[in-house]
């Protein structure tokens, strides 16, 4: 949108300007995407068109009844399309949903950035949740878990469950250039690049290494745990605090269940059900990568993972309660020091009394006096 003055005249930023392509840039985005659209209504430019929108490598075979997809270098531009709707649906859930909330809301600038990230985050996790449960459910990968690596190397992928991963890819791709479409300070690039870098190299790994069927009961595991977690933190900026509470604290239990059920399932896949049917040698053309020191190098990369978020886990907790006990401390000392003080007794507090009480008062100060002298000798 335009940046109004004080007066009410429109300021419109220069063209080509940084400040024009982060105002527009849905649109922006939104013209691009739509010349691949239009390009399938022409007979000339409808090839071309398709390997951006339609999914490529059919490896359907006339008596199959599913139509199956492999993976190839004609993947590079779906991704790219579906880059390009990833900012587009960005965009979306920015403007019709999230700013009219913080409007509501009356946010800091800081929780202003964080509210947006657990909004942005809450819906994609959401949304990847529901599907990839429909693929378990018809893939039936709850009812045998052995299916998870039967028949590997399984490149072989329904429609549905493609789409699945290109859209994984897609998005965590442009999280990248949504860093500096959003303004994201320098302080808050660091955490978004690490964990947006680890998704887009997890999924692109187990999506060229066929360990798609692993990689996609681990994303449910974890989308749900975090969807929890950005649900409580949206609930805190919205000052539903007693929810909010409940959140964080099943949070912290379903986290902890989340990393030991991931590397069980890890173990299981990579250390016991593919070393059946492991091969000496990796074999590209048939896709197969079953070797042992692959499936050993992945179970210690996903180790490490889980180790590691584990490990910052247990750092934030261990922070957030050192933090409360000087918290305490503090609260403590002020109450302390703002508690009144007894005033002592001088000559004044005896001279408002009556005058017989006067001297029978400075008699008994004389006498102790006296006797406090004779003992000191």
């Amino acid at each position: 949108m335009p940046v109004k003055r004080r007066t009410g005249v429109v300021k419109n930023p220069p063209i080509l300007s940084h400040e024009f392509f982060i105002q527009n840039h849905p649109d922006i985005v939104s013209c691009v995407a739509m010349i691949f659209i239009v390009g399938l209504l022409f007979q000339a430019t409808s090839p071309l068109a398709s390997l951006f929108i339609v999914m490529s490598h059919n490896v359907t075979e006339l008596h199959e009844q599913t139509v199956l997809y492999s993976y190839g270098t004609k993947d590079l531009a779906l991704i790219f399309f579906y880059f390009l709707i990833s900012i587009v649906m960005h965009a979306v859930v920015q403007e019709y949903l999230l700013d009219k909330l913080n409007r509501r809301l009356h946010l800091s600038k800081i929780k202003h950035s964080k509210f947006n990230e657990s909004g942005q985050l809450l819906s994609f996790y959401l949304v990847s949740i529901l599907w990839a449960i429909e693929i378990i459910r018809r893939e039936g990968y709850l009812w045998s878990i052995s299916k998870l690596w039967i028949d590997y190397p399984y490149h072989h992928m329904s429609y549905i469950f493609k789409f699945y991963f290109i859209i994984q890819i897609s998005y965590w791709l442009h999280t990248f250039p949504e860093l500096y479409l959003q303004k994201i300070k320098k302080e808050e690039m660091g955490p978004r690049i690490t964990y947006s870098s680890l998704y887009l190299f997890f999924f692109a790994a187990a999506y060229v290494l066929n360990f798609t069927r692993i990689a996609l009961c681990l994303s449910v595991l974890h989308y749900t745990v975090e969807a929890l977690f950005h649900f409580s933190r949206l609930c805190y900026f919205a000052d539903k605090v007693p929810l909010s509470e409940y959140g964080f604290k099943l949070w912290n239990v379903l986290f902890v269940f989340v990393r030991l059920a991931s590397i069980t399932l890890s173990v299981l896949t990579f250390w016991y059900g593919l070393a059946v049917n492991q091969k000496s040698t990796l074999s590209l053309f048939e896709g197969n990568f079953n070797t042992q020191l692959i499936r050993i190098n992945c179970l210690l990369t996903l180790f490490f993972l889980q180790a590691w978020m584990m490990w910052n886990f247990i750092t934030f907790h261990l922070k957030r309660m050192r933090e409360r006990a000087t918290e305490k401390q503090q609260a403590k000392k002020k109450a302390f020091k703002s508690q009144p003080k007894k005033p002592k007794r001088t000559d004044d507090d005896v001279n408002e009394l009556p005058e017989v009480d006067q001297n029978t008062k400075k008699m008994v100060t004389q006498r102790t006096a006296a006797k406090t002298g004779k003992l000191k000798h």
